[in-house]
């Protein structure tokens, strides 16, 4: 079985390669970031991509959400750090088939993996309740133009990244303010990171 590995902390991922590398059927492809991964994703053939959420680049849920929408959309599971409601309920709504804590056993992501690839849905019992939770107010376009604004980008860069004018960036972070109840964008970002939206 041909896995995807993407993780950006190398020894965090070194260590679930080898791990996952033990067992003897599964062949690790490692990717140091989301654009990696997408770029992989694009020029390989894979059964599952096993991603964390929080990388430089594409997010893990945005990979998911690239992968649900190709013709045969590969399995992912979501191994993160961040047991967020909002991640839980964005990745359920990405198609992701598992959503696992890094502090898991490692027997139970082989487990998990075997589970997901025979098409059952596995999340982890207590981060199940959790995405049960609050609703994310934020659309994808906010959550862009705000995740870029938290990273230290000026108006200008993230309308130029995000290909949008300047005027409907400031429109987005303002809405994102405005929903989240926050006094600034450095305070939005906060309130949306916490709760696992951004």
């Amino acid at each position: 079985m041909k896995i995807l590995l993407a993780e950006d902390q190398a020894m965090v991922r070194g260590a679930l390669a080898a791990l996952l590398s033990l067992d003897g059927e599964f062949e690790i492809t490692q990717a140091r970031d989301g654009d990696e991964a997408l770029s992989l994703l694009k020029t390989a053939t894979f059964d599952l991509l096993l991603t964390d959420i929080e990388m430089p680049g594409l997010t893990g849920l945005e990979l998911a959400q690239w992968c649900q929408k190709q013709d045969n959309p590969i399995k992912v599971i979501i191994l993160t750090t961040f047991g967020r409601a909002g991640y839980i309920k964005r990745a359920i709504e990405s198609g992701v088939g598992g959503f696992l804590l890094k502090d898991a056993p490692s027997d139970s992501l082989i487990q998990g993996i075997r589970q997901v690839m025979a098409g059952k849905r596995v999340i982890d019992p207590e981060l199940a309740i959790m995405a049960i939770g609050e609703s994310d107010p934020l659309n994808d376009k906010e959550r862009k133009a705000l995740r870029l604004a938290s990273e230290g980008f000026s108006t200008a860069e993230i309308a130029a990244t995000l290909f949008i004018a300047e005027g409907t960036v400031r429109n987005y972070i303002s809405e994102a303010i405005s929903k989240l109840h926050a006094s600034n964008r450095i305070d939005a970002a906060r309130i949306a990171r916490q709760k696992g939206w951004l």
